[in-house]
């Protein structure tokens, strides 16, 4: 495939385009683009690294214009009470581009390469919501009904977005973050603890921890989590979750 006809490339154009995107007042200009890199998944491009020439019409100077371009993401907090104290679920894997193994949320890219992913709202929901519950099955075996899965980054201001950029002085990467609550027997929380799972013969190798959710937020530092502790908080600080459904 061609890699200025990718979903990524044209997600990157679009967005520099649109009324808040970089080209929107005149102030700056591109100049041109350098493909430096193509990483494929398969028979759609997985992974892009370019290089953009913008330019400050002021100054005349160029600002910062490398990209990795990896597209949309989900990941999911997941809730468990049981016994009157509440767990959150992470993943262990290793991670080769920090070196070490990492403590996560369940998470994953959104797998759509038809250049239009953002859509409507709804099917962005959508779509989510299904990558979520499947990337949930098979990186901690819990099977989550979507329809108690509630959209955390949906409740930011709509000039947002609605999603999170992770790293955007290098990366498109946006993500939305997810949460589900339920109440479990105390034998489930066992039986997830340790728990090896992941597709295999894709390479992850993923073991599912369970941590009292009291100490989440000093257990790991994922930004996922972090940001998803945050979102969940200030959610339901202002009212704004639905009841917790027996």
């Amino acid at each position: 495939m061609n890699a200025i006809e990718c979903s990524l490339f044209k997600q990157w154009l679009k967005n520099i385009q649109t009324e808040t995107g970089m080209l929107a007042n005149g102030a700056m200009s591109l100049r041109q683009v350098l493909i430096q890199g193509v990483d494929m998944f398969g028979s759609r491009v997985g992974f892009l690294k370019f290089k953009a020439d913008v330019i400050d019409k002021e100054t005349g100077n160029k600002v910062p214009g490398i990209v990795f371009a990896r597209g949309p993401a989900v990941a999911v907090l997941i809730l468990l009470v049981s016994d009157g104290e509440t767990y959150a679920v992470l993943t262990e894997q290793v991670r080769v581009p920090v070196g070490k193994l990492i403590l996560e949320l369940p998470a994953g890219m959104l797998d759509d390469d038809k250049g239009d992913i953002v859509g409507t709202a709804v099917r962005e929901v959508s779509l989510a919501l299904s990558c979520s519950a499947s990337i949930v099955e098979e990186e901690t075996g819990l099977h989550l009904n979507m329809d108690d899965v509630v959209d955390l980054t949906a409740f930011l201001d709509p000039s947002t977005g609605c999603r999170v950029f992770p790293s955007p002085g290098g990366c498109d990467e946006d993500l939305g973050l997810f949460l589900y609550r339920g109440s479990v027997d105390k034998e489930i929380i066992t039986q997830l603890q340790g728990k090896e799972t992941g597709l295999r013969d894709h390479g992850e190798l993923i073991k599912v921890h369970v941590v009292p959710y009291k100490n989440l937020w000093r257990t790991t530092a994922d930004a996922k989590v972090l940001m998803a502790i945050a979102l969940y908080e200030m959610a339901k600080r202002d009212g704004l979750l639905p009841p917790l459904k027996d």
